[in-house]
Order: C-alpha cells, then structure tokens, then sequence
C-alpha cells in the first residue's frame, strides 16, 4: 500500500529537525512580532526595524542558499547564475509596487516617475496587468521558471556540465544585467526601482508590514526547507545523486538524467525567485546590480562555506557570512571583499564540506572514541573484575 504524502513527509525530517524548525517557527512568528510591536523601543528586548529588515533580507538569502543547494549539492550543477533568477522575482513584484505608488509619486503621474523623467508618453506591453497583486505572483514563479527552464533544456541536452555550465551561466547573467541597465527596456535602467509606497493598499513602511514581510520570508525559508527535505530523501533525489556521482551509468540503466535536472534547475529557479520578491520591499531597491556576477559567486560562497550538500548548512552558511558582511561594510567596507576572497580560500583547502563537515567529522571522531573505549572494555572483562578486585582490596586495607 502506498504511504500516504504526509506520512512521508513527517518521516523525512528527523526529531532534531523538527524540534529545531518548531523553535524557529516560535521565534519568527511569535517572539519576533511581540519584541518589535509590544515592547517600547528602550525596553532591553526591544528589537529595532533595521534588525526585523535586516534578518528579513537574510532569511531571503537564505532560501537562495538552499535552492543553490540543491542545484548544486545534491544534483552536482554548479550555477554561477542564481542571482538573475533571485533578481527576474525581484522585478517581477517590483513593477507591481511601482504601479502602486500612483500619483504619490515625485510628478504626480499615474506612470512610475522614471518613465515620465525619460518621456514615456505610456506602459510598455510587458507592464499590463502589473498592478494585479495576483498576476505580480504569477509573473515572480513564471519568470524566472521559464527562463530557467528553456535555458537548462538545451543546455542539459546538449550535456553541457562542469566548469563550461558555470561559465554560460555567469554570461548569461552578465548579459542580463547589461540589458537591464538600459534605459529603454522600460526597467528604470541604472537607478531600477525605489520609493515604495504600499503592498495591498497597507504602508510598506509600518512596523506592522515589516514583522508580516519578516514572517512571509520565515515561511518561505520552512516551507523550502520541508520540499528540499522531502525531495532528498526521496527516490527522486536518490536518483539525483547518481546523477552528480555517475552519470553515465545512470543512463545505462535506464534513467534520463535530463528531466531530472531539468526539474531541480527550474524549481531552484522558482525559489529564488520567490525569495527576490520578499526581498524587494524588504531593502526598498531593486536594480541591475543584484544580476552582477560577483553576487551569483557570492551564492556559491554561502553554500560552500555551510557544507554543500547539507540543506541546513546552506541555510547557515547564508547566515554566517552575511551576517559578517554586514558587519564589514559598516565598519571596514574597504576590507570586505579581500574577506570574502580569504574566506572561500580557507574553506576550500581547509573545509572542503564546510562548516557542518567539520562539526559532523568532530563529532563522528568522538563517536569512535565511544566506539573504541566500549569495544575494549567487551573485549578484556576480567581487566574489569580485577579492577572492582583491586578496589576492594585497597579499601579493606585502609
């Protein structure tokens, strides 16, 4: 008998993984609203809106992380190219909030202020419906999953892999970014999109709004987290890494690794689309600079740095470092890329699998010391009865 879905999804997260995601859960969407909306701003437990915006951005990257995670950890595609689909979401919602600005704006206008600035007389076609928060939605899924998808098709047919599939996804950013810096794509050319007003008629500036947007991105990141799991515990993910160990024989066996990567690369995609549209109201901005290679190397520094391969070390290994980048740019913004360029040398000669590699070979060394002490006290009993022999004798002694 089959195994029903929810079965199986409990069964795929271990205790440890629940209880941990349950205590985030509290924590996002409990402690959090009540830290930032209930308790005075002197009050020690208070937390401020740039902390709530500032952890909202980094669940973000979060989810980024494990959706590179999965491209790259478990199906073995290393992409140099996540940031264009993290920034095809990001646009994607923000032309909706654009629209939503309405004649708030800086010239009074019902089109967004850098169309009138360079004398668009009307909407592009490619803007209609954009006032819809529904077809917004629509648009930050279908973007950047058909791109992806149209992209790996003809790269994973062609068996394009390694080095060269990194490197046409690094250009294919890199083009992307020269498109959208352009004034005449109706993007807003260098300066992108800024000066958000609301989301659903509700200020995007409220506290309120920001615990909701802070809340939407913890979901997101659990929701992620659960699908990744199940995904690659699964026969499909199972068969996924075959792919990233040997494909060759998997398609001696009978498999078609196509549709198989085609399908991790197109939701990797989707996800960090959707991760872009939270992100955007978040930091206020979204323009070229977010399809820039640098950032998509950055992606794969994050995975690195937690452990690729560990969905819990993606979700770290975001945290981490950008938690130290935020920390660098205020207070030694010069050094920061010299840190990021010492950090990715470290990890890889010194921790290949990353932080949660280093944390698992620690613990299974202690494991087999465990292991060793137990084994030897089986083996020689009577060293055990010789010394309860040796005790007894010394206290009768005494």
């Amino acid at each position: 008998m089959r195994t029903p879905l929810t079965i199986r999804l409990f069964a795929s997260m271990p205790r440890a993984g629940w209880v941990a995601l349950i205590f985030f859960a509290l924590f996002a969407w409990v402690w959090m609203p009540i830290a930032h909306l209930a308790l005075p701003p002197e009050h020690a437990l208070h937390v401020s809106s740039y902390w709530v915006s500032l952890l909202g951005k980094i669940l973000c990257y979060m989810v980024v992380a494990v959706a590179m995670d999965l491209i790259w950890g478990y199906a073995g595609i290393l992409s140099l190219g996540h940031g264009l689909f993290f920034a095809l979401g990001g646009y994607a919602f923000g032309m909706y909030l654009m629209r939503q600005i309405g004649r708030d704006g800086a010239y009074g206008a019902e089109l967004p202020d850098f169309m009138v600035f360079l004398d668009w007389k009307e909407l592009p076609w490619y803007w209609w419906g954009s006032d819809s928060f529904l077809w917004a939605l629509f648009l930050v899924v279908a973007v950047p999953g058909l791109l992806a998808w149209v992209f790996g098709f003809f790269a994973f047919r062609s068996r394009i892999k390694g080095v060269y599939f990194a490197i046409i996804t690094q250009a294919l950013t890199y083009a992307a970014m020269l498109l959208f810096f352009r004034n005449e794509t109706g993007f807003g050319g260098n300066n992108g999109f800024t000066d958000f007003k609301r989301i659903l008629g509700y200020g995007i500036t409220t506290p309120e709004m920001r615990v909701v947007l802070f809340g939407l991105s913890a979901a997101l990141l659990v929701g992620v987290l659960l699908l990744g799991r199940y995904l690659v515990t699964s026969r499909f993910g199972r068969v996924l890494a075959a792919i990233r160990d040997a494909e060759s024989r998997v398609m001696f066996i009978g498999y078609n690794p196509l549709h198989y990567k085609l399908f991790i690369w197109t939701l990797s995609a989707v996800l960090c689309g959707l991760a872009g549209a939270l992100y955007v109201p978040q930091v206020g901005i979204i323009n070229p600079s977010e399809m820039s290679p640098a950032n998509s190397i950055e992606i794969a520094v994050w995975v690195a740095v937690g452990g690729r391969g560990t969905l819990v070390g993606a979700v770290l290994g975001a945290g981490l470092v950008n938690l130290a980048k935020s920390w660098f740019t205020v207070s030694f913004p010069e050094y920061w890329p010299f840190f990021l360029g010492f950090l990715f040398i470290a990890v890889t000669l010194l921790l290949p699998k990353g932080v949660v590699g280093l944390w698992a070979q620690r613990r299974s060394r202690r494991t087999g010391q465990d292991s060793v002490s137990a084994a030897s006290a089986a083996r020689s009993p009577e060293t055990a009865v010789a010394g309860q022999i040796s005790k007894s004798t010394r206290g009768a002694t005494a």
